[in-house]
């Protein structure tokens, strides 16, 4: 890799703040200054800025609590962005597998692994992402044969695919879905005349939202949890 793009991907550099770097000799390979920016750093070369080693951040995976009223975009809009809860470096390469309404609460799953987020929000994946859901009105056991067959949403051609439908209570359900259509759990009840009154994202695979994080807290993702998309 190019000594410049190295530095850029080792820290908050801009490529034109890392040339004015190498230019005044702040940069320095195996303890010998290099000034040229298109010098190849190779592996097991020790890089360090103003003495201080520096290395390639990597691929990162983070699960995070989704408080209500932030969106799942990569800038502030009308609400911040779930980004802008992250207090880590180089957010601006990170991406959301997986979106979230404003005012849908719940598990976020960011990386800058492209492959990874692919996997995760592939159709052709069905990767099942579990709701909790409270109702307007009451429902009963009728509701679930008609999930698993599949329902018909507004301006949609075809049926959802099979969903599975737990019912916690006249009005909380949990519901899990394998696609992610515009608004989908909302839509879904309201095609069977219902309306969602809060919604709750709690896993996405075998991924659960960890119980200790507070809405807006995040964490690393654990080995197992990363290895687990495939």
């Amino acid at each position: 890799m190019r000594l410049d793009k190295f530095i850029c991907e080792s820290t908050e550099l801009t490529r034109s703040m890392a040339k004015k770097a190498l230019h005044r000799g702040e940069i320095s390979v195996d303890g010998e200054i290099v000034k040229d920016s298109s010098f190849k750093v190779r592996d097991g070369m020790r890089v360090c800025f103003d003495g201080e080693p520096i290395s390639l951040i990597g691929n990162r995976y983070l699960m995070l609590h989704k408080p209500v009223d932030t969106i799942c975009s990569t800038v502030d809009e009308v609400y911040p962005s779930v980004i802008s809860l992250l207090e880590i470096e180089k957010p601006e390469s990170l991406h959301i597998a997986g979106r979230l309404d404003a005012d849908t609460t719940g598990l976020v799953l960011i990386t800058d692994d492209g492959q990874w987020s692919h996997k995760l929000t592939s159709p052709k994946k069905e990767c099942g992402k579990r709701y909790r859901v409270w109702l307007a009105t009451p429902v009963t056991e009728d509701l679930i044969p008609q999930f698993a067959a599949g329902l018909a949403l507004h301006r949609e051609e075809g049926l959802t695919r099979p969903a599975q439908l737990q019912l916690i209570s006249p009005t909380e359900v949990l519901l899990t879905i394998t696609e992610g259509k515009y608004h989908q759990v909302k839509r879904m009840f309201a095609a069977v005349g219902n309306k969602v009154e809060a919604l709750h994202r709690e896993s996405i695979g075998a991924i659960e939202l960890d119980s200790e994080l507070e809405p807006g807290e995040w964490r690393y993702l654990t080995e197992a949890e990363i290895d687990s998309v495939g």
